[in-house]
Parts: structure tokens; C-alpha cells; sequence
């Protein structure tokens, strides 16, 4: 990377800023997109909202920018306001009945496993967690250890591509498929993928999927996306009935209330709403390309993986993972037993450093991420301040 990109985002030069894994960060330039996009909402909010008089054609044109980059048609997503969003919809409409199967992982999002805990609830289903073993270190490794709690009763096989708590990148291809194979509904959360590796949904098959926009494409926050395959596009209820909606709408060959499928306006349409972030999907694309990211994400690529190397090399602990299944710009780094929140407290209260720390199952972790506004030096001030705190 021949610069550090600091000066293109919003982010306060008082802090040392590791956690874009969280909620991502937007640069400057498409933030102003997006409050463009806004001004133009209030100066006009009747004509904007209105299918009728080009909402319609807005929205086509977020869905087109998005799905070239997702490697599949735009009449197979539709923007939601986040992923965990959109994994709702998914869930919440699936036909599950008691002594039906959910398979998950151990590594899953907090929020997701009370969303299918939610499901199994109220349907009478029940969530089977699969263990994977630590570390990861092969493809057939992960998907022996789910595939051993495949049963009869499985309908939902539910992955993280890229996992939040141990930053992951799960290699979920054979399991698509094999699930597929066996009539087993595929549900991906792909929140972290967007803009961090690359993504092929026609090619990986999955029945739905859902990541956000906001987190490593840098888009606004409150863009993210679903995707459905078009056979199971039929299968999705929304959870807000409103505009979009039609009473034809299970009907073969049916058309929502717009002229998009029922699919698109049942989930676009659906009473007032700021689509300005998901308007501004096609600039953070845009701004991208023009800085070269492929190069940018391999040099935060190589600082992450070296901040880590670094740090495991003053605690001895041995990361979660080879680096063939590490997230490109997000580790997450073992640290000696100790309070995380009052790590965590510590390090922004004494060095002014942004970063997550907790407990999973019996580890203690820091996740750090590298996007193009950090650099080497903010890098050796974290390595300085958890050898002080941790007394490496």
C-alpha cells in the first residue's frame, strides 16, 4: 500500500481505532454520498418514496452495483438494514416442526444464536451445536466435525462464513452442498464477507445468505443484504407486512405489489424508511476500485497476521487457526486469563485503543482488525499496551 488512508475516513486521529470488525467504518467521501442521499429524501420525501416516481429505480440500482460484486443477479437480493436482519426473515420462515434439527457451529454470533434459539422455541425444533476442533488447521477437519451431527431430522444447516468471536474463515463449500444434496436448507451468515474476501454466491449455492455492507465494503450503516436462490425465494415471509405486500404473493409467477418479484417488494417496500445507506452501496464500491483495494487489504492483511505472530510469540499461546483459514484482515489473538471488559476498559481509558475483548468458551481474546486507516505504528502501541497491562 503506498499510503496510509487515514485522511479518507471520519475516524477521530485521538484514537487508536482496531475494531472495524464491529460496525466497519464509512470513508469520508461516501459519507457524503449518503447525506446527499438524505438531503435529497427531505427536499422531496413524497416523490422519493414513491415506487411510482423512480424508488423503483433507486433500488434497482443499489441491488445491480451490489450483485456484481456478489457474483449473481440483483433479482436475488434485496437490502435489510443489517444481516442479523435479514437472518430473521430467513428463520422466522421456515416451516420447522418439533424434533426438526438446526446444525450450527460453536462459533457462531451471539445474536444469531438467540435468534435460532428464539425458532426452536416456538416450534418445537431443536438447535444441535456441533463442536469444531481447535486448532483449525484443514477443510476436511471442519466439515468431518459437522458432518458427524448431520441426522435425519436435520433441516437447517446454519455456518458463519467468516466467524465473529474467533475470526474465522470457515471453509463451508462441501457443506453447502452437501446439504443440498440431502434436502437440508443452507443459511449463511455472511456479515463479515462483503468487501473482505471474495464472494461467488451462484457459485457457492447457498439456499440464503446475509452479510453486511457497512462492516469491510464500508458502506453507511443500515446496508447490508439477503440473498435467496429463486426456488426459495417463494419459502420468505417479511416480518414487517405493509405496502409490498400482496395476498398473491405464494402464488407461482407472482408479482409483488411494484412489479418487482414479491421477494424484492415485500422487503424493499415496507412503509417509511431512510434507504439512503443502502442508496450509497454503489459509492463505497466505487471508492474501492479507485484505491486500489486489493492492494490495500493485503498490506492490512500482512499487518494483522504480524501483530499476532508478534503478540503469540510474548504470551506463547498458540493461535486458533494455520493461516489458510484466518480472516485476511481480523484475528483474533489468545491472550492470558484475565476480566476482559476490564482489559478492554484499560486500554481505551490509558492508550486511547478501540479494540474488543471477552471470553470464549475457555479463552480469553483480543480481535483485532487492519483496515487502510491504521498502520505499523498503531500496531507496536497495542503490542506496548497489553505487554504493560498483561505484564508479558
Amino acid at each position: 500500500m503506498s499510503e496510509n488512508l487515514a485522511r479518507h475516513f471520519l475516524i477521530r486521529d485521538d484514537v487508536v481505532f482496531l475494531n472495524h470488525g464491529s460496525f466497519g467504518a464509512c470513508p469520508r467521501a461516501v459519507f457524503e454520498t449518503y447525506q446527499n442521499w438524505q438531503l435529497e429524501l427531505e427536499r422531496q420525501p413524497v416523490a422519493f418514496l414513491d415506487p411510482a416516481r423512480g424508488y423503483n429505480e433507486r433500488m434497482r440500482a443499489g441491488r445491480a452495483a451490489l450483485a456484481r460484486e456478489l457474483r449473481t443477479d440483483p433479482d436475488n437480493v434485496v437490502g435489510v438494514t443489517n444481516a442479523t436482519a435479514g437472518l430473521n426473515i430467513v428463520a422466522r420462515s421456515l416451516d420447522l416442526r418439533p424434533g426438526d434439527e438446526i446444525l450450527t457451529t460453536d462459533h457462531e454470533y451471539s445474536a444469531i444464536e438467540k435468534t435460532w434459539a428464539y425458532v426452536a422455541r416456538r416450534t418445537g425444533a431443536r438447535v444441535v451445536t456441533a463442536r469444531v476442533p481447535m486448532p483449525l488447521a484443514t477443510e476436511a477437519q471442519f466439515a468431518e466435525a459437522v458432518m458427524a451431527d448431520l441426522t435425519d431430522r436435520t433441516r437447517v444447516l446454519f455456518l458463519s462464513h467468516i466467524t465473529s468471536p474467533t475470526a474465522l474463515v470457515f471453509p463451508i463449500e462441501r457443506l453447502v452442498a452437501e446439504a443440498r444434496r440431502r434436502g437440508i436448507f443452507s443459511v449463511i451468515d455472511g456479515a463479515h464477507t462483503p468487501g473482505h474476501i471474495p464472494l461467488d454466491l451462484d457459485a457457492l449455492g447457498p439456499d440464503f445468505y446475509a452479510g453486511n455492507c457497512h462492516k469491510w465494503l464500508m458502506a453507511p450503516k443500515g446496508s447490508a443484504f439477503l440473498y435467496a436462490r429463486p426456488e426459495m425465494q417463494v419459502l420468505l415471509d417479511p416480518l414487517v407486512i405493509s405496502h409490498g405486500w400482496t395476498a398473491e404473493s405464494k402464488s407461482p409467477g407472482a408479482k409483488g405489489a411494484f412489479g418487482n418479484s414479491p421477494f424484492i417488494d415485500e422487503l424493499e417496500v415496507q412503509g417509511t424508511r431512510d434507504p439512503a445507506a443502502w442508496l450509497s452501496v454503489p459509492a463505497a464500491i466505487a471508492f474501492r476500485k479507485e484505491h486500489n483495494w486489493d492492494a490495500v487489504a493485503a498490506y492490512c492483511s500482512s499487518l494483522a497476521q504480524e501483530t499476532a505472530q508478534r503478540l503469540a510469540a510474548k504470551t506463547g499461546l498458540p493461535a486458533l487457526s494455520t493461516p489458510q483459514f484466518c480472516a485476511p484482515q481480523m484475528v483474533a489473538m489468545p491472550i492470558p486469563a484475565c476480566d476482559p471488559l476490564e482489559l478492554q476498559r484499560n486500554l481505551m481509558a490509558r492508550y486511547n485503543i478501540e479494540i474488543p475483548v471477552y471470553r470464549w468458551q475457555d479463552r480469553t481474546i483480543v480481535r483485532l482488525s487492519a483496515q487502510g486507516y491504521n498502520s505499523r505504528v498503531q500496531m507496536d502501541c497495542l503490542i506496548e499496551a497489553l505487554s504493560a497491562l498483561l505484564t508479558l
